[in-house]
């Protein structure tokens, strides 16, 4: 039998956060996505904020119109991003939580509590041949709102697993990491098609990546900071030799 293949979309953010600390055209973040592209991504992320602190309208723009990957533009629900999704028609648009304050994204989204909100939302989205996912944590309750919801796409936290990897927890990351298969399990026997993502880097994708039923990993800070030691392109080699190594394995 035949393991099917996992994705790898690569987010390029933090390559405008860098452009961005001086302001100017430099490094490009859609060159990245390009170079993305020949190292073996499946797909560009890229999540324009309400406040613009990394990517940009320009951005997302460009990226619409050069590069060849499917584009998977992370949003907030609210009504500024649904203009832009709906005008820019990404291959996926990524509902996710948002607040101003936070470094990066802290969490998953309230599906469950936030449906009146979030449903026509989604209706848009999908309206406009956009294919929709949630940002959500590995939780029964949210995954059932997801599907109640009619998005087609959930992505899983994975912040929590990595961050207790980082701290030396091995008994917690275990126990979070085994939360994630039942997740993806329950996801998947809901007729969901489920993602992951967040903080994940080259010690502990293989974790995540080794779930059969999961279709789609998506990282970014860690492969824009490592690329400064090896490059952006041997970063994200070596995280797709790293996905496939758990897959085959």
């Amino acid at each position: 039998m035949t393991t099917k293949r996992l994705r790898l979309g690569v987010n390029i953010d933090h390559v405008a956060t860098i452009r961005n600390a001086r302001g100017g055209r430099f490094p490009d973040p859609v060159r990245a996505a390009h170079l993305a592209a020949q190292a073996g991504a499946d797909g560009i992320t890229a999540h324009l904020r309400e406040d613009r602190r990394h990517i940009s309208d320009h951005d997302i723009a460009r990226l619409s119109r050069e590069i060849d990957l499917p584009l998977n533009f992370e949003m907030a629900a609210t009504d500024e991003m649904l203009k832009i999704a709906l005008e820019a028609r990404p291959h996926a648009a990524c509902i996710v939580p948002e607040k101003r304050e936070e470094r990066t994204t802290e969490g998953g989204l309230d599906a469950r509590g936030q449906h009146n909100h979030l449903k026509p939302i989604v209706a848009a989205l999908a309206d406009n041949g956009t294919r929709v996912s949630l940002f959500i944590e590995a939780d029964r309750m949210q995954l059932d709102a997801a599907a109640a919801l009619g998005a087609p796409v959930v992505e899983l936290h994975t912040g929590r697993y990595c961050d207790l990897h980082n701290d030396g927890d091995a008994d917690g990351s275990l126990r979070e990491l085994a939360r994630i298969k039942d997740a993806v399990l329950y996801g998947a026997s809901l007729g969901l098609e489920v993602h992951a993502g967040h903080g994940l880097a080259f010690d502990t994708v293989e974790g995540v990546a080794a779930i059969p039923e999961l279709a789609e990993l998506n990282i970014g800070h860690f492969l824009v900071g490592e690329a400064i030691f090896i490059g952006l392109e041997a970063a994200i080699r070596e995280m797709r030799r790293l996905m496939d190594r758990a897959r085959d394995g």
